[in-house]
């Protein structure tokens, strides 16, 4: 069972950044994917970010250009870089690691904010 710690949420005026990060209770090397998910009051969740074993990053088009999504192997981290942030990006932000097994797992989730 692998643990994920979310952290890095708060309140933020419009065009500030954030830095969320997700730490993992095991080694990362080798998991498939990452990714960062995001829920909004009265919405579904929805993709934000996700990396690859290889590196490879895709994003949501909301998001192009103002996001971030990187990995440091060493620290079993993913990091999510958000700049030039809107209200439209207030929601509850999820981590998603999926291992080498195929098995699938989430944070608890960090609440981001922003404000107008």
């Amino acid at each position: 069972q692998v643990q994920l710690v979310e952290s890095g949420g708060g309140l933020v005026q419009a065009g500030e950044s954030l830095r969320l990060s997700c730490a993992a209770s095991e080694s990362i090397f080798s998991f498939n994917a990452m990714g960062w998910y995001r829920q909004a009051p009265g919405k579904q969740r929805e993709l934000v970010a996700t990396i690859t074993r290889a590196g490879f990053t895709n994003y949501a088009d909301s998001v192009k250009g103002r996001f971030a999504i990187s990995r440091d192997n060493a620290k079993n981290t993913v990091y999510l870089q958000m700049n030039s942030l809107k209200p439209e990006d207030t929601a509850v932000y999820y981590c998603n690691m999926i291992t080498q097994w195929g098995h699938d797992y989430w944070g608890q989730g960090t609440q981001v904010t922003v404000s107008s």
